[in-house]
């Protein structure tokens, strides 16, 4: 695994996995994590605009607030709705 190292706005470094990617409606969303060794994730990077400032709910639903994208959740009941 090679991780990329990036740093977000309030100029914490983290590190991107650009191998481990989740499929978006615009673009994937990758793993981000707190350091090299990756054993803690930090959250998700948004590849179509370039941000960490997404959000995921409990069903697994990704949603960046910047743009777009969104990742479906991984169960659906429409309880939920």
């Amino acid at each position: 695994m090679t991780l990329e190292t990036a740093t977000t706005a309030d100029g914490e470094q983290v590190y991107v996995d650009r191998s481990a990617g989740v499929r978006g409606s615009e673009a994937p969303f990758f793993v981000v994590y707190v350091s090299e060794d990756a054993d803690r994730r930090w959250g998700f990077y948004c590849d179509n605009c370039g941000t960490f400032d997404n959000a995921m709910d409990t069903m697994g639903r990704i949603v960046c607030n910047r743009c777009e994208n969104i990742r479906k959740p991984e169960e659906w009941d429409a309880a939920h709705e």
